[in-house]
Order: structure tokens, then C-alpha cells, then sequence
């Protein structure tokens, strides 16, 4: 008889849990509930969103994922590869725009486990993924520059636009707006290198804070919060919507698939696992995502998508089962009810250098660094999806880095049969 593998809410006994797994999943969730606050603050306000809306994406799909995913640390929430495509939504249909491409995404992710493409979608190039996190990281870095800067001049535009007009205007800028954002990428840099463990984004928000009140910074700040489960998104779907919203979403659930997916890899490496992931396994976690973000989606939340700051940090802590997942939602809900009054003082231009600082890890330094040694078709894969990340759209981006490797192929098989002997006839 074939073996019946069980479901993912059995493969945890509270037979079996221990004080200790029980106390490591605290801590693991503690400290991934303290990287996603700022983290996840800065995020919907990137995106055009109210800014808790970032961290409702984290507590609705959260336990949905600890029950239906495969991996049980793998921590999720509003991510920078989504940050593109719902704020194009956003911007072209308010906060409804966000909930309904979220829906439609989550919808196509739930369609690639049905036709079980998890394992396919694996094989995207990896110079195309590093690719476009470099983009997205230079995107997030330029788009805040009006921000970190304290600069007065209208935003929107291309990153190209951005640039030139930050650039242009830069001898216009508010020290202290400045001085606070810079603070908050020194400490996040200096606490990410010497404490790996700490929550990086909080420490930094805290150091701005702090030299803020010692010199009297000043700068427009968070503001009260919404302590409630948001209700259920009000928006009206027309068939134009549809046309519109389709390519977008489609792009979405692709990018957020490889992202996903190769982070579940990535923390499973990182317990010690490193047996191949199944096929089955990879479209589990799609099927997973896809339900939780249906759920996000009808709340008007961002979507969401496994985290690897968050992911590591639950496992370094301790964390080793689906409890960290709940754990992570709980101590969310708990900062935004009991801790509110913290939150709603913190600077804009604070949660502005949180964005920037990840936007500079998202650079992936390295693969810079290798790029003259790379075989030219992988470099001209990464430069491609960088540079069309920031001039076009990131749908477009990675489907630009994948047709590299498709043209070489195509070129590879020209050229084999233009060198292929001819055949002789037989008299």
C-alpha cells in the first residue's frame, strides 16, 4: 500500500511538546514580532496603505499558513517583492486596488498547486531572482529618498524621476528629518553586524528615538493606529477591473512563488535539513499562501509572503514548531493593542530608514562582486532584470532575465544543427 503521508495540523503532538520547544517558540516568535513591526510599518506605507495594515497582513495569514504550510517556521508577511505591484494597484484604485490584487493573486497561487507547477517554478534562474532583489532594493532605496531627506517636492514619477528630482533638490533638505533617518540605518547596520540575533529594524528605530529626544529632532510622526480587525474590503468589480488587474496579478503570484519557495528552502537549510524538497511539499506551500491571502485579501491586507529575516530569527531563537507562527500573530496583536502609544510616536522619517536599510541588504553585494567572473549569459541576466526592475515593471523584469536564457538556448540549438553533418545519400 502507498504510504499516507499525514496532514500538517498532525504532524504536531501536544504529546510530544516539551517546556522547551514551548519556550523556544515564544522567543522565536517574540523577537520575529519585533523585526516585523517597523519592517512591516514601512512597508504599507510604501505601498499607499494605512501603515497597520502591513502588520494585519502578518496576524490573518499567519495561522493559516502554521496549519496548512509545510513548513512549520517558516514566518510570512507583507514582503518588498510584493511592494511593486500593490503600489501600482494602490495608486491606480486606492486601498481596494491592494485588496483585490491580493484576491486574484492568492487565487493563482491556489491554481499552481492544483496543477501542481510548484516544482517548476523552482527553476527560475537564480541570477534573474538575485536580479530583481537587487532592483527591488534599489527601488526601495530611491523611493525614500524624498523621505529620508525631509525633501518638499511632490513624489511619484519612475525611479528614474525620483532620482533626478531627489538629486536636484537635495541642497533643500531638513537636517533633522535627515539626522533622524540616518540615525535609525546606523543603528540597524551596526546591530544587524554585532547583534545577528537582535531585532535590527527596532534597535534602530529605538536609537532614532532616543537622539531624537536628547537634541530635539522633530519630524511628523506615525500617528494613532486602528487597534481593530479591519472589516471586510468594500470595493465593486468591473470587467475592465478584471483585464486590468489579471497581468499584474499574475506577475505577483510568479514572483512571490519563487520568493517563497526558495526561502522555505533557504530555513530549512538553516535547521540542518537538506534533503530535496518534494514535489508535493512546494505545492503545499503554494496552496497554503494562496488560502491565507484570499483571507488577507478580503480584509483589505497587503499580500503576504515567507520572510527570511523573520524565518531565521524564529529558528535562531528557538523556534521549532507551527506554535512560533501563532506566537508571531499574538505578540503582533499585543504591540498594536498594549504598546500602541509606543508605536503612534515613531517618525516617519525613522520608518523611511528602515525601508532604505533594507532596500541596501537587498543589494546582494555579492553577487556584484562576482559579476566579472559570472559566464556572460548569467550577467547579462542579473543586469537585465535589475535595470528593467527600475525602468519598466517587476512582472516584466523577470520575464525579461528568463528570455536571456531562452535565447540562448534557441541560439545553442541553431547553431548545433548548422554544425550537424550533413547526411550522405546511400547509392
Amino acid at each position: 500500500m502507498p504510504k499516507i503521508e499525514p496532514a500538517p495540523w498532525q504532524s504536531w503532538s501536544p504529546i510530544q511538546y516539551s517546556l522547551r520547544e514551548f519556550a523556544g517558540d515564544l522567543t522565536g516568535g517574540l523577537v520575529a514580532a519585533l523585526i516585523a513591526m517597523p519592517y512591516g510599518l514601512a512597508m504599507a506605507s510604501l505601498m499607499g496603505l494605512p501603515p497597520t495594515m502591513g502588520l494585519m497582513t502578518s496576524v490573518l495569514t499567519a495561522p493559516i499558513c502554521a496549519l496548512l504550510g509545510r513548513n512549520p517556521v517558516l514566518i510570512g508577511g507583507t514582503s518588498t517583492v510584493t511592494v511593486p505591484f500593490i503600489a501600482a494597484a494602490v495608486m491606480a484604485q486606492g486601498p481596494s486596488g491592494a485588496a483585490k490584487i491580493t484576491i486574484v493573486a492568492g487565487i493563482f497561487l491556489m491554481i499552481f498547486c492544483v496543477l501542481r507547477w510548484g516544482s517548476y517554478i523552482t527553476k527560475v534562474p537564480l541570477p534573474v531572482v538575485s536580479g530583481f532583489s537587487c532592483g527591488i532594493g534599489a527601488m526601495m532605496i530611491i523611493s525614500q529618498l524624498r523621505t529620508l531627506f525631509g525633501l518638499k517636492i511632490p513624489g511619484g514619477g519612475s525611479m528614474l524621476e525620483q532620482f533626478w528630482n531627489a538629486t536636484v533638490n537635495l541642497p533643500g533638505l531638513n537636517w533633522q528629518v535627515t539626522a533622524l533617518a540616518f540615525t535609525t540605518i546606523a543603528g540597524a547596520a551596526l546591530s544587524g553586524r554585532f547583534l545577528p540575533n537582535a531585532p535590527a529594524p527596532m534597535l534602530g528605530i529605538i536609537a532614532a528615538v532616543s537622539f531624537g529626544s536628547l537634541f530635539g529632532w522633530h519630524d511628523k510622526e506615525v500617528g494613532a493606529l486602528s487597534l481593530s480587525l479591519p472589516p471586510l474590503a468594500n470595493f465593486t468589480w468591473s470587467p475592465t477591473d478584471t483585464l486590468q488587474m489579471i497581468p499584474s496579478a499574475l506577475g505577483l503570484a510568479v514572483v512571490t512563488s519563487v520568493n517563497l519557495l526558495i526561502t522555505s528552502r533557504v530555513v530549512e537549510h538553516f535547521r540542518g535539513r537538506h534533503q530535496h524538497l518534494k514535489r508535493s511539499d512546494a505545492d503545499r506551500e503554494l496552496g497554503a499562501y494562496g488560502i491565507a491571502n484570499l483571507t488577507a485579501g478580503l480584509f483589505g491586507a497587503p499580500f503576504s509572503v515567507g520572510i527570511p529575516a523573520r524565518s531565521l530569527a524564529n529558528v535562531r531563537c528557538g523556534g521549532s514548531t507551527r506554535v512560533s507562527n501563532f506566537a508571531h500573530a499574538g505578540f503582533i496583536m499585543l504591540f498594536l493593542t498594549a504598546g500602541s502609544q509606543l508605536v503612534e510616536h515613531i517618525p516617519i522619517s525613522a520608518l523611511a530608514g528602515v525601508t532604505a536599510w533594507m532596500g541596501f541588504c537587498l543589494l546582494d553585494w555579492s553577487t556584484w562582486s562576482r559579476l566579472p567572473r559570472m559566464r556572460r549569459t548569467d550577467a547579462v541576466a542579473f543586469l537585465l532584470t535589475v535595470l528593467s526592475v527600475l525602468v519598466v515593471n517587476a512582472a516584466i523584469s523577470v520575464a525579461l532575465g528568463c528570455s536571456v536564457y531562452a535565447l540562448r538556448w534557441l541560439y545553442g540549438r541553431l547553431t548545433q544543427n548548422e554544425a550537424a553533418p550533413h547526411a550522405v545519400p546511400q547509392s
